[in-house]
């Protein structure tokens, strides 16, 4: 916990790995299971599947996630949601 003097406490990486790894195989299970055809989703689509799954692992892994990993893409920076949009694609590419 943050106080006068302290850091605020960061997650373990390791659960921020993990969870990105699992994102990662969802996403690569979505496009196969779609057969190619998630490719036909806008970009945006693509970046929303991604904070989805971000969002669910956080709430897995964390008691009480940071509100900023589970905010809906609306409230999310749009630095953020360009950043899924590319995470889909880099996977994308990779399936």
């Amino acid at each position: 916990m943050a106080g006068p003097g302290r850091a605020p406490v960061q997650p373990p990486a390791w659960e921020e790995r993990e969870a990105a790894a699992a994102v990662c195989g969802q996403v690569r299970d979505f496009i196969r299971i779609s057969e190619g055809h998630a490719a036909r989703l806008t970009r945006e689509q693509k970046g929303r599947f991604v904070a989805i799954c971000w969002t669910a692992q956080m709430f897995k892994h964390f008691k009480e996630p940071k509100p900023g990993y589970v905010a809906d893409w609306a409230d999310l920076p749009s630095w953020r949601q360009e950043t899924d949009s590319d995470i889909f694609e880099g996977i994308e590419q990779t399936v």
